[in-house]
């Protein structure tokens, strides 16, 4: 993939789609700093390389296409996750007693993206954050997301290879390919 200059603005949502294999998730990879790259990546003036690595995995937090669970329960994987957070995604508080086996990969990926912004990232990386939700749950994560974006000015850079939900959710859409950084209209 060749160099990519991309800025992302405070509560703006940026779409990206391309095929599979054109380095989509490498790219959100290497903005959270979790795969080896050449470029410098910016957070509110101040390079990657100004914080501690933990810090940044913060504050770029990025939601992966498949999520992992390392503890027995869900509660167990988040921090102060309002109510109104789990009521938005079809949850009540009792799904952090869950026994994370106990949840479909649906619940899954909208739990991963509870403990994504429990640790209220400062801007949001999303891989596919709906590919395995049907309609009215990837409707539920979109207007968590927007919500979130907004209240918090957090920049959003969001995978889809949904061009009905891009339309709905993008400020600016971005086509990667052949190692090129496209402009959609």
């Amino acid at each position: 993939m060749g160099p990519v200059d991309l800025t992302v603005e405070a509560a703006e949502c940026i779409c990206l789609s391309g095929p599979s294999g054109a380095g989509k998730t490498l790219l959100l990879r290497a903005i959270a700093d979790l795969d080896p790259h050449e470029g410098t990546v910016w957070l509110d003036d101040r390079p990657c390389e100004a914080y501690p690595a933990p810090r940044w995995r913060r504050l770029v937090g990025l939601l992966p296409a498949e999520s992992r669970w390392w503890y027995e329960r869900v509660g167990e994987h988040m921090e102060r996750v309002p109510t109104a957070w789990l009521e938005a995604l079809g949850f009540t508080p009792e799904v952090l007693e869950w026994e994370v086996r106990r949840a479909s990969s649906g619940e899954r990926q909208r739990l991963a993206l509870l403990r994504l912004l429990s640790n209220r990232p400062r801007a949001v990386l999303l891989d596919e954050p709906t590919a395995s939700l049907d309609p009215e749950n990837t409707r539920r994560v979109e207007v968590l997301i927007s919500r979130y974006q907004r209240e918090r000015q957090a920049p959003v850079l969001w995978v889809s290879h949904d061009p009905e939900q891009i339309q709905r959710i993008a400020d600016r859409r971005f086509r990667l390919e052949d190692g090129k950084l496209l402009t959609e209209s």
